[in-house]
């Protein structure tokens, strides 16, 4: 499938080669890094655009839980293993992802469906948290783990030590309380299944499962996946009547 540029110096949105040249990031083949920039509401667009970058999302979130738990780990020695869950869970956190986008500048070589432009797309938390997991999978596509953690660990380390001073007072997310709670009943970690996608590019809703050995816990929305996750390990402990205990209250 052949992708359709759209005119770059008409909409003030950066090529691809432009964005590899600034950020130093070389693409033997630039078709994995224009995929990684591409939303979904742009390929609904144009039919022959190529893929979105939501297969690269999901590996890219897989590989940021990995670099970035083994960064906690071998940095912060003195954390304790719930510290160091919370601390995970905030550096990947929809907040702290879009944030670092936005230092890179993604916004403006994101490839977006006129929807999702007239909305202010390219300043949406969801959508450059997802451009920037995605980023991350397709450098560990075509260079590796270590290309990929060497693009992601000179990012993080000041978000790392901001996060390190404010650990008495960062915030225990859902996820974190659940997983916390689980371990400590021998479950072993919550899996978290998404179900649903409604609505339009611009204004999509999804629909997250969560389970703890097995068993369906909770369900929850959001407009990230992200979110939808937090929403639905709320919903869990609310369910399982633990919330105070998985607190710690």
């Amino acid at each position: 499938m052949t992708f359709q540029e759209p005119n770059t110096e008409r909409s003030g949105l950066e090529s691809p080669a432009e964005l590899s040249m600034r950020l130093k990031l070389p693409f033997d083949d630039l078709r994995l890094l224009t995929r990684a920039l591409t939303h979904s509401s742009y390929i609904n667009e144009h039919g022959n655009a190529g893929d979105d970058n939501e297969r690269l999302e999901f590996l890219g979130d897989a590989v940021l839980d990995f670099v970035v738990g083994a960064y906690v780990y071998n940095h912060f020695v003195e954390m304790r293993e719930g510290e160091m869950t919370r601390m995970r869970s905030a550096l990947v956190r929809t907040e702290s992802l879009a944030r670092l986008a936005r230092k890179l500048d993604l916004g403006r070589a994101l490839r977006l469906g006129r929807g999702e432009l007239q909305g202010g797309g390219r300043n949406r938390e969801p959508l450059l948290c997802g451009a920037f997991e995605a980023l991350v999978g397709a450098i560990y596509q075509h260079k590796g783990l270590e290309a990929a953690r060497d693009f992601v660990l000179p990012l993080l380390r000041p978000l790392a030590d901001e996060f390190s001073v404010e650990m008495p007072v960062l915030t225990v997310d859902p996820k974190s309380r659940l997983q916390e709670w689980s371990q400590r009943e021998g479950l072993g970690i919550p899996k978290y299944t998404p179900t649903i996608a409604e609505g339009p590019d611009h204004a999509k809703t999804f629909v997250v499962e969560v389970y703890v050995d097995g068993k369906l816990f909770g369900t929850g929305s959001g407009t990230s996946k992200k979110d939808a996750s937090q929403s639905a390990a709320q919903n869990a402990l609310e369910n399982i009547d633990m919330d105070s205990d998985v607190t710690g209250n």
